[in-house]
């Protein structure tokens, strides 16, 4: 993906029981589980609401239920628009 008019955003998600459940359970059965869980499900959002190699995901953050992806502003409002997304936010760079 090289489009200049991508920026990097934060996108959060909805309250996910499955989620939860995998973060209680974590402390007992480590966290590769969780990581895997995270990752495909972020991974199977963007797939079904953007066009392949318009955006580049960069991470899942397991601390809460969202993840980092490169995007165009266009991109972020498809994904505010999903009803699974409660938050999409542009990254601040702290000067």
């Amino acid at each position: 993906m090289e489009n200049p008019e991508a920026e990097v955003y934060f996108v959060f998600l909805n309250f996910d029981p499955e989620y939860e459940r995998l973060r209680a359970n974590q402390l007992t059965k480590g966290s590769a589980e969780l990581d895997a869980y995270l990752s495909n499900k972020h991974d199977q959002l963007l797939e079904r609401l953007l066009e392949p190699n318009t955006y580049k995901k960069r991470s899942s953050l397991a601390i809460v239920d969202g993840f980092a992806v490169e995007i165009t502003e266009k991109q972020a409002a498809i994904l505010r628009s999903a009803k699974e997304v409660r938050v999409v936010e542009k990254n601040q760079e702290l000067a």
